[in-house]
């Protein structure tokens, strides 16, 4: 269900989501957190008030002191060391009167300056200050003693009743933590223990937790929504003007989005962006050649066509034997130009389909060269008596960046070209060179009738043939083949006539390695 909603969302709605989710786990767990810091931390604190119980109950027990106000005053004096780090410990009888508080010990002075039997002999035989810690009690009863009594009568009630109590009070500014338990005497309750501090270093902890936790979601939401930003201005929304440049190429549309801003990139965004535009353009200009060829290939065939229909009309009308033998020739010269332009047609589409899977890479041409001359040494030194000569200029090694295959296909068609146009019993000389820059120069010299041709140029052009004595034998796709392949290894192909004699030169020079 999850990755069904996701799959439907863009990135920047993802990236939010997921953030959003994150969010919302981390603050559940957050808020457990502070929920359970409190309890922890009251946790803390009431142990350490009842262990000071359960010694203070010890030392009663011990000292056999009784629950009355007199006992209680001797014993605070005589043990205030117990309670020195906690606020206030009072004591009640088993009827829930006030019998003893250590906030009587502050009312005098005397008590942190002079030795502690000093201050209990002084403090049991004033009776003036005895009456000011009365005073102090009363007073003391009437807010807070109250609600403690309160408690304490439930307490007395309560399952509780027997193990130590702990509750809290908040109030203004002020946070109290009180522990409370009963007093067993020769197993009778002889009265109650209760221990009152303030705790607002708890409530401090807590709300120094919370502002932390808040102003890091704060500062986190601040870093996500910049990112976000940074994410939609610098990626998605150039991700997208080349979605739509890609859909306005699609749909061919004239109104191509501009994405010039986006090849000036000197990031990955703006490879990718000359990178897409390079392929656009070199798709566009593979699908016009091959408009423009399906074009050219039909109106080259609808030319024999017509040639068939006619002479096969003439032939159907005719008595004539030699005028029917005229025809049939016609008609096989027509039939074999046919198939020829869709066998070199059928060739054309297979080698592009192979370019787009072959690589190009270092390699010696002079090898390769040498197998393509003695393969036509084989056949054409005996059916013709053509010989072909290999050449070079004395250097070691011809390297080119390469196909091996197409360079084989390369020297094959210019020598099937060159062989078509020579006389039999003449040579064809194929020289290699290294020109001083490092290039590779391949010339391959015929002893044929050279070209008529002003401007050469024309020669690489599709279903161009100048041959009316051998109508039927040639496509005109040879040198177009060639010219394509050699383009493909960024070289140059250049058609000349010989200045030396009569015949044609086909001079290749291929870049330095």
């Amino acid at each position: 269900m999850l990755n069904n909603f996701l799959k439907n969302l863009s990135i920047l709605k993802k990236f939010l989501f997921i953030n959003f989710l994150f969010f919302t786990i981390i603050g559940l767990f957050t808020f457990l957190y502070l929920k359970n810091v409190q309890p922890n931390l009251i946790k803390k604190k009431s142990s350490n008030h009842i262990e000071v119980i359960n010694n203070t109950i010890d030392n009663l027990t011990r000292l056999d002191v009784k629950f009355v106000e007199e006992d209680i005053r001797r014993f605070l004096f005589s043990t205030r060391f117990l309670f020195q780090n906690l606020d206030r410990v009072i004591f009640f009888d088993n009827k829930l009167n006030l019998v003893g508080d250590t906030d009587t010990l502050d009312l005098d002075p005397r008590s942190f300056t002079k030795r502690l039997d000093t201050i209990e002999l002084e403090i049991l035989s004033e009776k003036k200050t005895k009456e000011i810690v009365e005073k102090k009690n009363i007073d003391m009863g009437n807010d807070n003693v109250v609600s403690l009594k309160d408690i304490l009568f439930n307490y007395a009630g309560s399952k509780n009743f027997g193990i130590p109590f702990t509750f809290t009070q908040e109030e203004f500014n002020k946070f109290k933590l009180t522990t409370i338990k009963n007093v067993m005497k020769n197993g009778k309750n002889v009265g109650y223990l209760a221990i009152t501090e303030n705790a607002n270093d708890i409530k401090a902890a807590i709300n120094e937790r919370k502002t932390f936790i808040i102003r890091t979601a704060i500062a986190v939401g601040i870093v996500i929504l910049i990112f976000s930003f940074v994410l939609n201005r610098y990626f998605l929304k150039p991700i997208k003007n080349l979605v739509s440049y890609t859909k306005t190429i699609r749909e061919k549309n004239l109104k191509i989005a501009n994405i010039t801003d986006l090849k000036l990139r000197n990031d990955e965004l703006g490879l990718l962006s000359n990178s897409l535009e390079d392929m656009t353009l070199e798709l566009q200009k593979r699908i016009t050649l091959a408009e423009n060829f399906s074009t050219d290939l039909v109106h080259e065939i609808r030319n024999p066509l017509a040639s068939l229909k006619s002479a096969s009309e003439i032939l159907h009308d005719t008595n004539d034997i030699e005028q029917r033998v005229k025809l049939i020739d016609i008609l096989s010269h027509d039939v074999q130009r046919i198939e020829r332009l869709i066998t070199d047609y059928s060739q054309m589409l297979k080698d592009e389909v192979a370019l787009s899977k072959e690589k190009i890479k270092r390699l010696d041409v002079e090898p390769i060269i040498k197998s393509v001359v003695d393969d036509f040494n084989n056949v054409y030194k005996l059916k013709r008596g053509i010989e072909i000569l290999y050449e070079n200029d004395g250097k070691s090694k011809y390297f080119i960046n390469g196909i091996e295959n197409r360079i084989e296909q390369i020297i094959a068609n210019l020598l099937d070209n060159a062989i078509s146009f020579s006389e039999n019993n003449s040579v064809v000389k194929v020289k290699v060179s290294k020109l001083d820059n490092d290039k590779i120069n391949v010339n391959i010299l015929d002893e044929g009738q050279g070209f008529k041709e002003k401007d050469t140029n024309k020669i690489f052009k599709r279903f161009y043939s100048n041959r009316p004595d051998k109508f039927g034998q040639h496509s005109g796709l040879g040198l177009n083949i060639v010219k394509n392949l050699v383009d493909l290894h960024n070289a140059t192909i250049k058609a000349s006539n010989r200045l030396d004699q009569k015949g044609a030169s086909m001079e290749i020079i291929f870049p330095k390695v």
